[in-house]
């Protein structure tokens, strides 16, 4: 199944479940994909209002995360163009949900920087909390996975070793179209998380690559945090961003960036300045 978070005609947010060109409103009053996640029965969820998805305006998949954790340097070919050590453990780092937007709109270039770089990344959706999660049973607290682009504002990234400043800026981390769940989703061993920069391919790498898989990656956080549903992992992004290529390579208003990772369909947003 496809679900989606969206907003109504009139403005109010609703989500539900995507077929085709068709949407399909489940739930009703405050209702939202995290909670319906939450309580476990999205499946059990019955079709209400219908839409067609052009009447509709699309949400992050999860618009409002308790929390949203990052995952650095995660796939070989990124480790070793940033010349970073290899490490025993996976590096996390944090976004704010203010950050997100949905496929379709706008990245915006803040005004005090002109170096905003892409980074295709899986989200992993956190279905089941807990804490102290094994490995073993890691894969079950998934709820689904959507497209992340980890956009970065890499000047600001880099005015100190903390990663925060630059990965926070408003309107930098796109995420959808819509979440899929694991049954549709199948095998991730041989998807390619792909990035593309006004068509052509800047990053290109099978799931299988990253360092320290998913499962590895949620139990290393259940220790350190309790997880929620609806909490978002974006789990790394491979080599290939535009700040390690020679000469640089900046998204600049008017570009088209989108990340596509197989079942989990496009993600597609332009670039614009900042007003």
């Amino acid at each position: 199944m496809k679900y989606i978070s969206f907003l109504l005609p009139d403005g109010t947010a609703a989500f539900g479940r995507l077929e085709g060109e068709t949407v399909y409103q489940l739930g009703t009053g405050t209702d939202d994909l995290k909670s319906a996640i939450g309580h476990d029965n999205l499946a059990t969820l019955t079709n209400g209002q219908r839409y067609a998805l052009a009447e509709v305006s699309l949400l992050p998949v999860i618009p409002n995360p308790d929390k949203i954790f990052c995952v650095g340097h995660n796939y070989e070919s990124h480790r070793q163009e940033t010349n970073r050590a290899a490490t025993d453990f996976p590096s996390i780092f944090t976004r704010f949900a203010d950050t997100l937007l949905p496929h379709g709109n706008d990245i915006l270039v803040p005004k005090v920087s002109t170096q905003l770089d892409f980074e295709g990344e899986l989200a992993v959706i956190i279905g089941k909390g807990g804490r102290y999660v094994s490995e073993a049973d890691a894969m079950s607290h998934v709820a689904g996975y959507a497209c992340f682009n980890d956009a970065s504002v890499r000047d600001w990234q880099w005015h100190t070793r903390q990663f925060i400043p630059g990965k926070n800026f408003p309107t930098t981390g796109p995420f959808g179209p819509y979440m899929i769940t694991p049954d549709e989703a199948g095998d991730l061993s041989d998807i390619n998380v792909t990035t593309r920069l006004n068509g052509k391919v800047m990053q290109e790498q099978p799931i299988k690559d990253m360092i320290f898989p998913i499962a590895t990656v949620i139990a290393y956080i259940s220790n350190f945090t309790e997880l929620r549903p609806g909490d978002v992992i974006a789990s790394g992004t491979p080599g290939g961003v535009g700040a390690k290529r020679t000469p640089p390579v900046w998204m600049k208003a008017g570009d088209i960036i989108e990340i596509e990772i197989g079942p989990m369909g496009i993600l597609s947003n332009t670039i614009a300045d900042e007003a």
